[in-house]
């Protein structure tokens, strides 16, 4: 039995790195003797390797950019090994993340992500698809070790498979002191987060006035959430303050700045895009360079993310549950699967912006560090390494069954939204049939929704709920409890004055009026998104969520 197994693709590897890939092989052999020593038995796995693949009677890769090869490659590779972590080990341009498509995208305006790229299928039972409501069931600990995408920089790529081989775990106080950033305006959702997590949000900084240069003491602290704005192919995270758009987190002045053994959660649109660092003038991006600088996990998303800008709701809960889970002493690995789980059975039937944030959400670090070390109340029969390590694989292989089951009953009975027509607000042109089963009532209120939310022309998305079907040993009084008649409407749009406008457009209550400016006030990377999920029952809307994009 192998309890690690690590995937690429070896061609992909020799085109990229040609001669130094001898010099990768060697790395990964120290990273496998030190997971030996910790009492995980590793395996390197090359997905294009048909003899090797053959004899785990599992579909090797011929094409290493085909989405679907991939995810058969690693379906094949589980239902052989069973392993408790797989770690794919390359950028998206060595094995891709997985092609989801975007249950919101809207070209005409709103959300322009075609899909929500991410690694969630290979951790879900369920086949190649590119609906995102088939992988609701997550059952499998997957992390991924990016290198620096379509840059051959073997040294980088060492440099990470390094810190893992020597990755220490440490007490959990040293994960309490956190470095916190957010833009102004979502001061209220990140201070709820950070009380969540650590019980205080007052070492919370606010861009703006604050970063991106950030004191040492604060890049020291081994806990960074951050809730800002990102935008793809840059290497900043920005604020935001009404129309003030400030640079909050900069790659290019993190180097030699963060402590070994760095946790990172970041709710920013983009925030764990793997972009090739050509795009932005040779410089990589927050995210890898968060790892090339000894960091041993990163929880970040490919693409557009949603939160609200007061309570919490999408980005916000994800990145605080993989952090939770982290805290408590769950491998980098399950504290993702965790997350991805708890995310879930959160809401009692997931939305269509709930369907992308799952999708979307990536770790990237070896799945098997485990950052806080947390002692076990069951104690030792017997003494010695071997049996140390015997008891950590049970104990382990207990947590996996949990969460096998678990993922199970989430992908066999957890309602979802599925999309069934688009009608219009304002005069905009209808996608996919009009406005066929939405009544002239709901298509009224959410006209004036998006009136109020001064979203301009844009589509509603409408989306049905499918759900497992009912037992049919139900009694007369289990019926009665039957969910009523539901439906999702989803508007997306570029806010007409900013996000701290619309926000109060929304609620009808400006709340100290127009948005604040400054002399100096920067632009927004990206265009600013709103999207209002309206839910129906029997025919009336009776609540709305309000999510920005990051």
């Amino acid at each position: 039995m192998d309890d690690k197994v690590i995937v690429t693709n070896l061609s992909a590897l020799k085109s990229k790195y040609g001669k130094s890939l001898a010099k990768i092989e060697a790395a990964l052999k120290r990273l496998m003797a030190a997971d030996k020593k910790r009492g995980i038995t590793s395996r390197f796995l090359a997905l294009d390797d048909a003899t090797a693949m053959k004899k785990l009677k599992a579909q090797p890769v011929t094409n290493a950019a085909d989405f679907k090869q991939n995810k058969q490659a690693i379906d094949g590779v589980f239902r052989a090994l069973m392993p408790d972590y797989l770690m794919i080990l390359g950028a998206n341009d060595i094995v891709p993340h997985q092609n989801m498509r975007n249950p919101v995208f809207n070209p005409l305006g709103g959300d322009r992500d075609e899909f929500a790229f991410g690694d969630l299928p290979y951790a879900c039972e369920a086949p190649y698809s590119q609906r995102p409501q088939d992988f609701t069931g997550p059952t499998r600990v997957v992390g991924r070790l990016p290198d620096l995408n379509g840059v051959g920089d073997a040294d980088y790529l060492i440099r990470i498979i390094e810190v893992a081989a020597q990755y220490k775990s440490l007490k959990a106080v040293d994960y309490l002191s956190y470095l916190g950033i957010s833009t102004e305006v979502w001061k209220n959702s990140t201070e709820m987060s950070l009380t969540n997590l650590f019980g205080s949000a007052k070492d919370l900084q606010l861009a703006p006035n604050q970063g991106p240069k950030w004191s040492a003491a604060l890049m020291s602290r081994r806990t960074h959430f951050i809730n800002c704005h990102g935008a793809p192919a840059d290497f900043h995270f920005y604020g935001q303050s009404g129309t003030n758009y400030p640079k909050a987190h900069d790659a290019s002045l993190l180097n030699g700045k963060i402590k070994e053994g760095t946790i990172v959660a970041a709710e920013c649109c983009y925030g764990g895009e793997l972009y090739n660092p050509n795009l932005a003038k040779g410089q990589a991006g927050i995210c890898n360079t968060y790892l090339g600088n000894k960091a041993y996990g990163y929880f970040g998303s490919t693409t557009i993310a949603y939160g609200p800008p007061t309570g919490n709701g999408s980005a916000d809960l994800i990145c605080q549950y993989f952090i939770d889970s982290v805290l408590k002493g769950a491998s980098l690995g399950r504290a993702a699967l965790e997350a991805r789980q708890r995310y879930i059975e959160s809401s009692p039937e997931m939305d269509p912006i709930d369907l992308k944030t799952l999708a979307q959400f990536n770790l990237y670090g070896d799945p098997s560090i485990v950052p806080v070390a947390v002692a076990s109340p069951q104690k030792r029969t017997t003494r010695g390494a071997k049996a140390a390590f015997e008891a950590a694989a049970s104990t382990r292989a207990d947590v996996r069954r949990q969460l096998l089951s678990k993922g199970l009953w989430l992908a066999k009975n957890h309602p979802v939204a599925v999309e069934r027509t688009t009608s219009t607000t304002r005069g905009a042109k209808t996608r996919g049939g009009g406005g066929a089963g939405i009544s002239n009532a709901v298509q009224a209120e959410l006209k004036r929704l998006a009136s109020r939310a001064n979203l301009g022309q844009t589509d509603v998305m409408s989306f049905g709920i499918e759900r497992a079907p009912e037992p049919k040993s139900m009694t007369r009084s289990m019926k009665a409890m039957r969910p009523a008649s539901t439906a999702f409407h989803v508007i997306v749009g570029r806010a007409g004055d900013g996000d701290a406008g619309a926000s109060a457009t929304i609620r009808g209550a400006t709340r100290g009026a127009k948005a604040k400016t400054t002399e100096s006030a920067e632009q927004p990377p990206v265009p600013s998104i709103v999207a209002l999920v309206a839910k129906e029952v029997d025919g009336q809307i009776v609540s709305v969520r309000e999510l920005h994009g990051k």
